[in-house]
């Protein structure tokens, strides 16, 4: 089990006052548990709290060089990003993508520190009628060009079979199932987290809810293989390896890049085989995804502050 702190602990750790602990319980914006008439904090939660509500960056002094010929996309992984990447390298010669699976929230945050071309991203907002926006204006200093990779199908996988007749996240927490999690900072980890508080399920009494994977496809793996009986993931995964699935929503899948570099050559290349037949069959080839919105530009349904 994961660290857990008092009111009074979290005080201290966010250098705050006692009562503004129980302020901030009371209006349900951090992360608690109510344990023998206690108030309980796990400390990753908490953590994890902080850093998806900073506001305010030092200025990163650091520049990509000119692109050369190697494109670097960041964040959340997907399957048909990695065919996609495949793709890319098989047919636009002299360039070379690369991809580093750092979840959303880590993929953002490279873009801010100038790391990487494009940030893969997935995080519902607050509202849950949007996604990515908040969590750019927050992070970036300038708001990106988002572009949409693709739509995708995210709910709850399950050996096959369904043995233990799992049909709801209320249902995972039946005594005796085994959860494979996602990362902190991982949309799909953001997403099971908010629909277990939904669902009043104390993500903390669920087995293997601290056991993380770091991709949709080890996690799949890991229910193939009997390790775990249920995790979040996309439908694709669970189709890939013929196991069950619970559809939760679908979830628009976003690439985001600095808008002062969005003309780069290796970025406008990436971007345009969006439109081709190419990436259309690739996405024909798998399930749960919907490609209506691929390709284009997406901004905020309202004025960001």
């Amino acid at each position: 089990m994961s660290q857990m702190m008092s009111t009074r602990d979290v005080a201290r750790f966010l250098n705050i006052n006692e009562k503004l602990v129980y302020s901030l319980v009371s209006e349900k914006a951090l992360p608690a548990t109510k344990v023998t008439g206690k108030w309980l904090f796990p400390k990753h939660l908490v953590e994890q709290w902080i850093e998806t509500h900073t506001l305010n960056y030092p200025d990163n002094k650091i520049r990509l060089p000119p692109y050369d010929g190697l494109l670097i996309i960041t964040g959340s992984s997907d399957p048909l990003l990695n065919k996609m990447i495949y793709q890319y390298n098989r047919m636009q010669s002299g360039h070379i993508a690369v991809f580093g699976n750092l979840g959303s929230m880590g993929g953002i945050q490279a873009l801010r520190q100038n790391r990487c071309h494009i940030a893969a991203s997935h995080l519902l907002q607050e509202d849950e009628k949007d996604y990515n926006f908040d969590y750019a204006s927050r992070e970036l200093d300038m708001f990106p060009a988002i572009v949409n990779f693709c739509q995708r199908e995210q709910g709850i996988i399950l050996q096959k079979g369904n043995p233990h007749e799992i049909s709801s996240v209320a249902d995972l927490a039946k005594p005796g199932l085994r959860l494979v999690n996602r990362a902190l900072g991982a949309g799909t980890r953001l997403l099971l987290d908010r629909e277990l508080k939904k669902a009043s399920v104390n993500a903390e009494k669920i087995d293997g809810y601290a056991h993380e994977v770091s991709s949709h496809t080890t996690l799949g793996l890991e229910i193939l293989a009997g390790c775990a009986d249920v995790g979040p993931g996309i439908r694709a995964v669970a189709e890939m390896f013929s196991l069950d699935f619970v559809p939760l929503r679908w979830e628009r899948y976003d690439l985001m890049t600095v808008k002062d570099r969005f003309f780069d050559e290796g970025i406008q290349r990436f971007l345009s085989m969006l439109h081709e037949d190419a990436f259309k069959q690739l996405a024909a080839e798998m399930t749960g995804y919907d490609l209506s919105l691929s390709g284009k530009m997406v901004f905020p349904n309202r004025k960001l502050p």
